[in-house]
């Protein structure tokens, strides 16, 4: 199975909602329909970003569902914070490749 990971930063949280809320919101969106290794939270130039790593079964198009999931995703993670600049990665040959929409 592929693995892809979907970045995204986060620019405030929306009232009332933790700043845990926003990972647990991405992990749960995503573990709706696949199997979530890892995640983890980064400042990027003084952004906070989140990356969530996941497997798409590989029906013969996993790369336009793990699109669709991380879109789902972002969707989700709207509901407690602002987001931008969703990235979606593709582990190829143990590199990290952008996935093309």
């Amino acid at each position: 199975m592929p693995s892809y990971r979907a970045q995204l930063n986060i620019m405030g949280l929306r009232p009332g909602h933790a700043p845990e809320a926003v990972m647990k919101v991405a992990v749960a969106s995503l573990a709706e329909h696949h199997h979530v290794d890892a995640n983890q939270l980064d400042v990027v130039a003084g952004i906070p970003r989140i990356t969530v790593r996941y497997t798409v079964e590989d029906d013969g198009q996993p790369d336009a569902q793990a699109i669709e999931s991380a879109a789902l995703m972002r969707a989700a993670v709207e509901g407690v914070s602002v987001s931008e600049k969703l990235v979606v990665l593709r582990r190829t040959k143990g590199r990290w490749t952008i996935v093309r929409r």
